[in-house]
Order: structure tokens, then sequence, then C-alpha cells
């Protein structure tokens, strides 16, 4: 199986290293600065208190040469139009494309460009940075990753991949329900950015003042009952899950969207994972007022970040 990953990221880097461990035919389609770190460095992970160092092969867009059987999608949601513009050559009749990204707003772009049959459900549980270094440190204690035909049809090729994922430490299954898992995991993401960001702080700082927690319950009540009212009720195991996550006093985590406020991001993922569940919430005539605010803040942010990479540098004449 030829496999491509559009990006060599936190995302993309990790689970193309663990692939290209296994032996697999993997190959990464990256910008040319991020082409050129490789081509010095190798493909550098630090995961589980090893260092994974590997010469792999990497392509500009437009230099594919495809068809390839899976194409896996690791990039920011703002970034998917030019996304799939790059990775369209390399696609053919058989080819399958596994997007890894939060919400489900890519679903809609990616079906009506390759066909909705072309196009696997996927889902990851991993904490993992890109350091200016090159170096891709996975941080969580462990992973988990998640495939499979939305409609819950066999996929040949979902278990090829779990088969190459079985020779790695990653825990990958095929999921038959795999819609319903990405439901889940939007409402974790969405209250978790919302919660985070609005607030600017750890889930440990937030839970340590007066209405910390009772704000991210009601957090996570608007993000099920927009999800309830769309027919895709979180499970007991995954509303519990959630919880216990937003509100571990002892947490230093906070959503990656927090982390890349803090890190100075120019531009946030706030419309496709926090805006997106508002608009079909309201379309479903469910209020959602603090996802509301959250997402307010987050535009002004992106708007302020825009203005900023607008403004002329020093430099430029």
């Amino acid at each position: 199986m030829r496999i491509l990953i559009l990006g060599a990221g936190a995302i993309g880097g990790y689970y193309g290293m663990q692939l290209a461990e296994a032996g697999a035919d993997v190959s990464f389609l990256v910008r040319r600065r991020r082409a050129a770190q490789i081509a010095q460095d190798g493909l550098v992970v630090q995961s589980r208190g090893r260092t994974l160092r590997r010469a792999v092969p990497t392509a500009l867009a437009g230099q594919t040469t495809g068809p390839f059987d899976l194409i896996l999608l690791t990039c920011k949601a703002y970034d998917l139009p030019q996304a799939i513009e790059a990775i369209a050559p390399a696609t053919g009749a058989a080819s399958l494309v596994l997007p890894l990204l939060n919400g489900m707003a890519q679903y809609e772009a990616l079906d009506a460009r390759f066909g909705a049959d072309h196009v696997l459900g996927g889902l990851c549980y991993i904490a993992s940075t890109l350091g200016p270094d090159g170096i891709i440190r996975h941080t969580s204690p462990g992973d988990a990753i998640q495939f499979g035909d939305r409609a819950g049809r066999p996929s040949a090729q979902a278990e090829a991949l779990a088969a190459l994922f079985a020779r790695t430490p990653v825990e990958a299954r095929v999921s038959d329900g795999i819609v319903q898992g990405l439901w889940e995991k939007w409402c974790m993401i969405a209250a978790s950015a919302a919660l985070t960001c609005l607030l600017r702080g750890s889930i440990g700082e937030i839970m340590a003042t007066e209405d910390g927690e009772a704000i991210a319950e009601a957090m996570m009540a608007e993000c099920r009952a927009i999800a309830t009212g769309l027919g895709h009720a979180p499970r007991p195991d995954s509303v519990e899950r959630t919880r216990r996550q937003l509100t571990d006093r002892q947490s230093r985590w906070a959503a990656s969207m927090m982390r890349d406020i803090e890190q100075g991001a120019p531009r946030l993922e706030a419309g496709h994972i926090i805006g997106d569940l508002i608009r079909r919430g309201h379309e479903a005539g469910i209020a959602a007022p603090l996802l509301r605010a959250a997402h307010a803040q987050l535009q002004i942010y992106n708007a302020q970040g825009a203005a900023r990479l607008a403004q002329p540098r020093p430099d430029a004449a």
C-alpha cells in the first residue's frame, strides 16, 4: 500500500514515522522549508523515551507521482482548500483520503471534490508538537487513532492500515461507528478550546477559580445539546471521560488552540471547531451562549492576527 501524508508536522510526521518504522511505503507532501529541514536532518520524532530519526521521501506540491492508495490529511482546517488542491494529482480511481482534522466541515469539502466513497472518517487522541528545530515531540503517555468507512462498510485499505499500525506502539483500530466517534471528539475539543481560550488558562488554573467548574460544565452541556439535537448524543463513557479531563484540578493541560495563542500563532481553527458547531446548533434551534462568547473572542484574535500579517515589514522596501 502506497501512503502519502500531507504534512510532516506534529500529527502527520508522528504517524508517518510510525508507519515508516513498520516498513510501510510512506512519502510526505510538504512545503519547501520543511523539505529542506528533513533533507538535512531527517524526520525526527521523540516518543516514549526514544529518538527516532529517519530519511524519508518528500515532495513539494505538483511533484507527486500518483496514484497513492491512501492519503493521510493532517493540515490545519484553514489550509484545507490548498491541501485539497495539493493532493488531487496524487489520487486515482481507487485512492482513499483519510483526514485527521477535528470537527465535521472537512467532509463536505472532501466529499465534493473526491466523492464520499473515497473519504474515510478518522480521528486521533495524541499530544505532540513540532518545534522550530524540526523535532516532533510526543508528549502524551500514549496515543490512539481510529478510522473507518463512514457508512460502516468494510474497507480493505482501512484494515491494511490497521495491520501496519499493529507493528507499532500506536493504539489503532478500525471503527464501524467512526461518525459517532467524530462527534464525541468534536464535543470534547470544542468545549476544551472554548473553555481554555476564553478564560486563558490551563484546566487546573480554571478549576481553582470560584466559577471555573460551573463554566466548564455549562460549556460541555452546550456541546452535548447540539450533538444530541443533531442525532449524535455522546455516549455515557465519552461524557464522563470529557468531564474528568475538563474538571481535573491538578491538570496543567490546555487545548491545542490555547497553546497556539500562547505561541502567538497568527491564525486559529476557531471557525471550523467552534463556529461550525454553533452554526449547526443555531440551525437546529439550540442556543449556545458560552460557546458564542468564546467564538467572538477568538474571532477578535484572528482579526488582530490578520491585521498584523497585513502590515508591511520594516525591512520591506
